[in-house]
Parts: C-alpha cells; sequence; structure tokens
C-alpha cells in the first residue's frame, strides 16, 4: 500500500538558557493529483500556538514562538500521505537545438526557477557537464535532461560529510563527491545554464522492501531521512522530475514536502533564539505502514505538557539538517 505514516522530530539541545525563539519550518507534505496529505499536525515541546501560511513557490509555512526561558527544544511533524499512481509523463520530443528560440519566454515567465543563486551559482565548470549530456542525449530537451541526471549519478560519488549544509556546488565539483542536496543541486545549474527553469524538490525517500535489489542502495543514501530531487520545466510538456542521486526518476517512493529555488528556501526548520548558549542538533525521521491492522489510522498521542513559565544575542538556529 502506498500509504505511509511520517514522524519527523528535531530537538535541539543548549548549553543553557535561552528565550524568545521564532522559528518556521516546511514539514507538511504537499497535496495535489499525485499525492494526498491525508492527515498533518505539528507539536513542539515546549509547547506553542503557531500559525500557517503559503509562501511564494506554494509550500505550507508553520510559524511559532518559544518566548519564556528553554533549555532545549523539540519539533515533531506528523503526517500520513498516500501516493498516487500517475500515467506517464509524455514529453513532446521538442529538439535541444529549438531551445535557444524559447529562451526569452522562459526566462520572463520562471525567472526564479532560471537565474542563479548562492547554493546554484552559474560556473563555468558546469558547461562540460551540459556539453557532454548533449551528446550523450538522443538530441532532444527531454534526452538532454535525462543524460545530464544520469552523468551526475554515474561521476560523483554519495559520500556523507564530503559537503555541509551551506555548501555551493561548487564544494561538490571540486570533491567529485556530496549528498542528495548537492546532485540536486548540480543538476539544476547545468539545465538553468542552458535556459530550462528547474526547482528544487525537498522529500522524503521511502526505501523499497528489503527483498528489492535496491533496498541496500536507497537505504543508504537518503532511506529514513530527507531526501532532495530535481523538476526541469519542459516547454509544452510541463514538469519533469529528476532524482540525479538515485539514477532514476522519481516514483511513489518520493514523497514531496516542498518547492524551491534551491535548499535555501526549503529549509524543514529555520529560526532565531535569544541567549548565549550553544546547541546541539539531533533529527529522526521514521516512515511505517499508515494504517493498523484493524485499517485505522495511527497517530500518536500528544505527550508534551505546558511548562513552567519563568520569564541575552540574538543567534540563529541551526538548519535542521542537510539533505541527504
Amino acid at each position: 500500500m502506498n500509504r505511509y505514516h511520517l514522524l519527523h522530530s528535531t530537538q535541539f539541545r543548549y548549553d543553557g538558557p535561552v528565550s524568545e525563539s521564532y522559528n518556521e519550518v516546511r514539514l507538511r507534505p504537499m497535496h495535489d493529483e499525485t499525492q494526498s496529505c491525508l492527515s498533518f499536525r505539528i507539536l513542539t515541546d515546549p509547547v506553542s500556538r503557531g500559525t500557517s501560511y503559503r509562501d511564494a513557490f506554494g509550500n505550507w509555512v508553520h510559524q511559532f514562538n518559544i518566548l519564556p526561558e528553554h533549555r532545549h527544544l523539540k519539533i515533531e511533524a506528523e503526517s500520513v500521505v498516500l501516493a498516487h499512481d500517475a500515467p506517464m509523463q509524455q514529453t513532446n520530443g521538442m529538439k535541444l537545438s529549438e531551445l535557444e528560440d524559447h529562451r526569452d519566454e522562459l526566462e520572463e515567465q520562471f525567472l526564479d526557477f532560471v537565474a542563479p543563486t548562492a547554493y546554484v551559482p552559474h560556473l563555468a565548470q558546469l558547461d562540460e557537464i551540459g556539453d557532454a549530456a548533449a551528446m550523450a542525449g538522443d538530441g532532444t530537451i527531454s534526452g538532454f535532461i535525462h543524460a545530464a541526471s544520469h552523468l551526475i549519478h554515474e561521476r560523483f560519488k554519495y559520500v556523507k560529510g564530503a559537503t555541509h549544509v551551506n555548501s555551493s556546488i561548487l564544494d561538490s565539483l571540486s570533491h567529485g563527491a556530496g549528498v542528495c542536496q548537492d546532485f540536486a543541486h548540480i543538476l539544476l545549474g547545468v539545465v538553468r545554464k542552458r535556459g530550462l527553469p528547474a526547482r528544487y524538490v525537498s522529500g522524503y525517500l521511502v526505501p523499497q522492501s528489503a527483498a528489492s535489489p535496491d533496498a541496500k542502495l536507497q537505504e543508504v543514501i537518503g532511506g529514513y531521512a530527507s531526501h532532495a530531487w530535481a523538476e526541469v520545466y519542459l516547454p509544452s510538456s510541463g514538469w519533469i522530475g529528476l532524482d540525479p542521486t538515485l539514477g532514476q526518476p522519481p516514483g511513489l517512493q518520493h514523497v514531496r514536502v516542498a518547492y524551491g529555488r534551491d535548499y535555501g528556501d526549503v529549509a524543514p526548520v529555520r529560526g532565531v533564539y535569544k541567549g548565549h548558549a550553544g546547541q546541539r542538533l539531533s533529527v529522526d525521521v521514521h516512515v511505517r505502514p499508515a494504517v493498523d491492522d484493524e485499517g485505522r489510522e495511527q497517530l500518536s498521542e500528544n505527550k508534551t505538557t505546558p511548562p513552567d513559565v519563568p520569564v541575552i544575542t540574538e543567534r540563529v538556529q541551526q538548519p535542521a539538517q542537510q539533505q541527504q
């Protein structure tokens, strides 16, 4: 059954008391024709009251504040998602050589997804990958983007710790290694330099069963942690998903949470707090079947209790984690 229960827990522990913590999270899965978010809730400890809105890219953003003094912060997002079998997306076979004729139109319509960003600068090193992808493809735009994704999958090693959460593509290009966040950024850079709009996708990868030959690979790259891939806009065809980390198109195992120009737009947790204390971060993501033996939805009880309210520079809350 393609119905998943997701539990994403982020915990900050501080070396001393902090206060006036202001936070925003992007953890609610998308709800559209290929994926249904059947339920979602977010709990914090200390307890807080939050607000929510949709950002410029259509992502759900939840904001909350913890004003009293506290020494830890736990954010737990729980959701049930149903993945739908989507029909195979057809491309129109437009030639790569025709792309220049559409460049101005695409830039005007999708400037945010074509322009360089801090994570995805338009580096000269990307041209070699782009040229190789053009040679390896079948001459169509679709062939080009799939070849680019395949080349990144083949050329770069998946190595946790090779880069960090704030790395631009320069780090991964220099090391020849990285994680899914880096590979998605590299693919964005390659296709954007050709004038194609492309967006970063933040989400989760649900591993296949242990019997699958890809199970071990998927357990290493992403597994029960957050994941990232890309979508590229093809004229007259729409958005096409590509996962350069796995080397295959996204499928029912990919749960989408947010779209953005790069990771900076979709960081799962972002915030600031007042105090001099340092912080330690831990993140846990768990996936399990969303129904019990009787077919009922499983959501855990809220076990947080209101804190004792007591009432000294502002510091940046550490980003939740690099997307693996």
